[in-house]
């Protein structure tokens, strides 16, 4: 009989699922590993037998009997395999193998439908099920990624010492991410960017939401970048100083550090920056148009981040735009005289329009949780961002400490933080947005960004005049503004005497 020494086994021997299971190893923990390709499991176990230090900790198991056989109960089984079918296959073959108790825990990008459906099923069959976002690429795997689960608290609590140890680590008094970690050598305190979320799918919805707010961050950058290229007629290595500039001020974030890189990197292959020659055809994997379906489903204005989708969606029509430059005409672009006054507006525009958009993101999580049942902990939930995963930013501590302030609090730009910036920024946004219209260059991160603003903070829309035409061709019935709310007419539009009734 095989001995059970594993304190934690993984399926999934991809990218993603080595560098997890590296971090695991590191930490202390035997992992037992096994890939449905019994020669990645053995070419895995050679190079942790070559390089890495931690390699005494790592079972390689050619069938997943042995491999399950090798864990200690009660199991804890990591799958990091395609998400969908692939899952629910793996799913299947493990379970005769496996006895009441257990517990399996989906890091892949899981719809959050299908993580409470396996965790339903499963709990019916006496098996423990954990839905957890992983969020920090293979780099984040490897030191310490951001880590979102949900299921049962009880199972939560079986597996939360390794996820505390795994997960990335940010400072208690800056929020910052602790560095420094390397094979074999993990970094010891801070806060860990992990906590439980909630049951069923909460954990992967919440790592859905990120997602979606990591395509509307990165579309704002990318706005940034397109502006002081086109209005100011700067080179990439100097917009690359600029974003260097703004990472060392309220701007801080993961993704504008790698902005700066990558404007600042040398074309190998030529002179010039290589940003100029790769191809403006964006790809997307599918949570982003998630997200934003999801915000249409629950009636939420997430249009910031369902902007960032459509911009990914108009880029790949790269033949059809080539084609139509040279029939669709715009006015002439003017370079702007003052590069220092439009560069800070630029900044200005970029951290409004970010603020708006992390918004729509709270906004809908805020809806999801009384649609789905959950009770969600915004405050935590920007604190495990902190660190780890692609949107982490220093900004995430102010959001963390404004619902510190106000757990209940309704949007994040009614936040006195959020409130002040937004103020003090809006006219140079306000001005960019000018200067892009005018000029015919397309910002539609920013722009769907000022609109949700401009919405939010109008007492009074438009859409008086839309329910009444609603009303007039479908009886949909209207509100009064000189009744109570609740009170809904209907008018006879098509008759001389324009008879109201209450509905």
């Amino acid at each position: 009989m095989q001995t059970a020494t594993a304190d934690i086994g993984l399926v999934g021997l991809a990218v993603m699922g080595q560098n997890l299971a590296l971090n695991i190893a590191d930490h202390g923990y035997t992992i037992a590993v096994f890939n449905r390709n019994a020669d990645k499991t053995r070419e895995f176990v050679e190079h942790c037998e070559r390089n890495e230090p931690s390699r005494a900790n790592v079972i390689g198991c050619a069938e997943m009997a042995e491999f399950v056989r090798t864990i200690k109960r009660p199991r804890k089984i990591v799958l990091l395999v395609k998400a969908g079918e692939a899952t629910d296959a793996t799913i299947e073959n493990l379970l005769p193998h496996m006895e009441a108790g257990d517990i399996i825990i989906d890091g892949g990008n899981a719809h959050w439908h299908d993580t409470t459906r396996r965790e339903k099923r499963l709990s019916g069959l006496g098996f423990a099920f954990i839905g957890s976002g992983v969020s920090g690429g293979e780099t984040g795997a490897r030191f310490g990624p951001s880590l979102m689960p949900s299921g049962t608290f009880e199972a939560w609590q079986s597996l939360e010492p390794i996820w505390r140890d795994i997960a990335a680590k940010v400072d208690a008094n800056t929020g910052k991410p602790l560095e420094g970690a390397a094979p074999g050598k993990p970094v010891s305190g801070g806060i860990p960017c992990t906590a439980y979320i909630g049951p069923n799918g909460a954990g992967h919805y919440v790592k859905m939401v990120h997602n979606g707010i990591e395509y509307i961050d990165m579309q704002l950058i990318c706005e940034a970048y397109w502006l002081m290229k086109n209005l100011l007629g700067m080179d990439a290595g100097e917009i690359g100083k600029i974003f260097e500039k703004w990472n060392q001020g309220e701007l801080s974030s993961f993704l504008v550090e790698i902005t700066a890189d990558i404007l600042q990197q040398k074309d190998p292959d030529s002179d010039g920056f290589l940003v100029d020659k790769v191809l403006d055809a964006a790809g997307q994997k599918g949570t982003g148009l998630w997200t934003a379906a999801n915000a249409l489903t629950l009636g939420i204005p997430a249009n910031a981040i369902a902007e960032a989708v459509f911009a990914r969606a108009l880029s790949a029509l790269k033949d059809e735009r080539v084609a139509a430059s040279s029939l669709l005409k715009g006015p002439v672009v003017k370079l702007e005289p003052d590069r220092a006054v439009l560069i800070e507006a630029i900044r200005n525009a970029l951290y409004c329009s970010k603020i708006c958009a992390y918004a729509q993101g709270f906004q809908l999580m805020a809806e999801a949780q009384l649609e789905y049942g959950w009770q969600l902990d915004f405050g935590t939930i920007a604190q495990i961002w902190q660190g780890g995963c692609i949107i982490r930013a220093g900004f995430l501590r102010k959001i963390t400490e404004a619902y510190g302030r106000n757990p209940g609090l309704m949007n994040l730009m009614l936040d006195p933080y959020f409130l002040e910036a937004i103020n003090q920024g809006q006219y140079q946004w306000r001005q960019v947005m000018s200067l892009a219209v005018i000029n015919g260059i397309s910002v539609p991160a920013f722009g769907s960004a000022m609109a949700y603003y401009d919405g939010y903070r109008s007492s009074t829309l438009s859409a008086n005049l839309l329910q009444a035409q609603r009303d007039f061709f479908g009886a949909h019935t209207y509100e009064r503004t000189d009744k109570p709310r609740g009170k809904f007419f209907h008018l006879d539009w098509s008759s001389s005497e324009r008879n109201q009734v209450e509905v």
